[in-house]
């Protein structure tokens, strides 16, 4: 189990970014990891976890795809044929077995919130939503006032942010004529139902248990 409150890990996971990632993937990652401590505060989850996750989130985000689904395919992970066609899509999934190996990393949610960053999941939990939602609304992607909308509400619920995130999303994969993978397709679904009450959402007890 690594240690959360060590410094030194925080500088090993960015002296390896520094190696494998461009330094403007090394400042989103610092934006992602800004964005995920102050929504775990607001949100009443432990910061240092959200801060662990953001940070290792995209460790495996210019690896070539071969590489990509050499690990996936070694790890037994299931591919989507738009995993196929797309490989970069699974390196959240493969992100999360760098930062096992790589770091040590056991805790099952903070591997989890690397692994569903980019794609989601039907009933994630809200360390996962966090970072999730970090991931694609950190400062660093903007400031339009779509943006500032979805953070504004990434303040107030998760679950309503994640779906709208989604959404947003969508818009731009489909304008770009991009595929839309089926498990973003079913967290967005997921999530909306949660936010209208048909599903118990855990971003959503969680914050109202700490309430």
């Amino acid at each position: 189990m690594v240690d959360l409150d060590d410094d030194t890990l925080r500088s090993r996971i960015l002296s390896w970014l520094e190696a494998q990632v461009p330094a403007s993937r090394v400042q989103h990652v610092l934006g992602v990891e800004q964005m995920a401590i102050a929504l775990a505060h607001v949100h009443n989850l432990d910061p240092q976890r959200a801060a662990l996750a953001a940070l290792l989130h995209d460790l495996a985000k210019y690896f070539k795809p071969q590489t990509l689904l050499s690990i996936a395919d070694e790890a037994g992970l299931p591919l989507d044929p738009v995993d196929e066609a797309n490989p970069h899509l699974l390196h959240a999934d493969v992100g999360a077995i760098v930062a096992q190996r790589e770091f040590g990393v056991t805790d099952a949610d903070v591997l989890a919130a690397i692994a569903n960053h980019t794609l989601g999941r039907p009933g994630m939990s809200a360390l996962s939503c966090v970072v999730f939602l970090a991931d694609t609304l950190e400062p660093g992607r903007g400031n339009t006032d779509e943006l500032r909308h979805l953070r504004t509400v990434s303040q107030q619920n998760l679950t309503q942010a994640v779906w709208m995130t989604c959404d947003y999303t969508f818009k731009h994969l489909l304008d770009a004529g991009h595929l839309i993978h089926p498990r973003a397709l079913q967290t967005r679904n997921w999530f909306l139902q949660a936010d209208s009450g048909r599903w118990r959402s855990p971003a959503a007890e969680a914050y109202r248990a700490a309430t």
